[in-house]
């Protein structure tokens, strides 16, 4: 599970065995959203609404970097890490 970016409290993450639609996991405290890259929008799960917001200005600003991450993920490749929100 290769934590892809951490900040103000959120770790995102992808799994190595992921399937499709290309997603990414953000954790907040004991609150979990899957989020679509190319759609940008919730698969599964929920997070605080200040929290959600926070994830999706971070996805918006890193979307072509999050699906190169993606595609090294499902290649068992480390896919490094994306700068986090300041």
């Amino acid at each position: 599970m290769p934590e892809i970016s951490r900040f103000y409290g959120i770790i995102i993450y992808f799994y190595f065995r992921e399937h499709n639609p290309p997603h990414f996991h953000a954790v907040y405290g004991e609150h979990e959203v899957l989020i679509a890259i190319e759609a940008l929008g919730i698969i599964s799960g929920s997070l605080p609404p200040r929290a959600l917001g926070l994830v999706m200005e971070w996805a918006t600003l890193h979307q072509q970097e999050l699906m190169h991450a993606w595609n090294q993920a499902l290649n068992h490749q480390q896919p490094g890490k994306i700068e986090p929100l300041k």
